[in-house]
């Protein structure tokens, strides 16, 4: 369970930063008890929803239960978080 309270934290702390391996770090440092992963948006799939959109990333939650990892919605279910990072098109 990762409570709103944290993954505002999170978001926040997360939108000060560059998006990447130490941010990642950063966050594992600052909270041990969750799985932090870091990878572009683009490869995440179609369908999934992020928890919170940020210019720079989105953040996805992972939910390990029963050894199989998913992306989630639900706070109350997740053990972990993806911090997606957002490339701007140069269009």
């Amino acid at each position: 369970m990762i409570t709103e309270d944290v993954l505002n934290e999170i978001c926040d702390f997360a939108s000060s930063q560059v998006i990447g391996e130490e941010l990642v770090a950063e966050l594992r440092i600052k909270y041990p008890d969750y799985h932090f992963t870091w990878c572009f948006d683009d490869d995440i799939g179609a369908t999934a929803k992020p928890w919170a959109e940020r210019p720079t990333f989105n953040l996805y939650l992972v939910n390990s239960a029963d050894h199989c990892s998913k992306l989630s919605n639900d706070p109350g279910s997740a053990s972990g978080i993806v911090v997606a990072e957002v490339i701007a098109d140069d269009d």
